[in-house]
């Protein structure tokens, strides 16, 4: 992987960036509510520490590589809604694995759907990658909605995988291969030019 920074992607309403410094409250705001992390590997965020703390790992990653992390934008006004990334890259198999979370406010209007479909075109064609792999609650039927619109398949299964907050959760294991993601676009071309 390159040691810069990662391409900013683009879609019809946000535009994916590398973050910056100055992003740690808006990231802050996101991951000290609890109902983004209600099926996260861990609690809600206390202190703005944790958010510059995530900024920092991001930074040093795009020196070193290893990770891309993401600010989703908005692309009209430049407001922080959430985050992607690829991290965990094994070259010689091609694979990496994703991880998402975005605002409350901005739920149930199609952002995540279009970041994620920006980040893995990315991934399969500008990176190379053969496959990407997403671990879930399985309790989050609002991501294992979004991962199977986006074609990735459920894989397995681990029972009381993490503790958060003194509960144990499940986690859904799901992978998506490239001829996966090739033979959904054919897919949607062809109703494409049917309609």
């Amino acid at each position: 992987m390159s040691a810069t920074l990662p391409d900013v992607l683009s879609t019809r309403r946000l535009v994916l960036r590398p973050f910056h410094r100055d992003d740690a409250t808006a990231l802050f705001g996101i991951f000290s509510d609890q109902q983004v992390v209600r099926f996260w590997s861990a609690g809600a965020w206390t202190e703005i520490g944790q958010a510059e703390r995530m900024i920092e790992e991001a930074m040093l990653a795009y020196r070193g590589g290893g990770l891309s992390r993401y600010a989703i934008t908005l692309r009209a006004t430049g407001e922080l809604i959430g985050i992607c990334n690829l991290r965990g890259f094994f070259e010689q198999n091609r694979r990496c694995e994703l991880g998402y979370a975005l605002g409350s406010a901005y739920w149930g209007r199609g952002y995540a759907g279009e970041a994620l479909e920006a980040l893995l075109g990315h991934a399969f064609e500008a990176l190379g990658m053969n496959r990407i792999e997403a671990d879930i609650d399985p309790r989050n039927d609002a991501s294992a909605r979004l991962l199977e619109r986006l074609g990735f398949r459920q894989e397995g299964f681990m029972p009381e995988r993490w503790i958060v907050d003194g509960e144990k959760a499940d986690t859904a294991f799901y992978g998506l291969l490239k001829r996966y993601w090739d033979e959904r676009a054919l897919a949607r071309s062809s109703l494409a030019a049917a309609g």
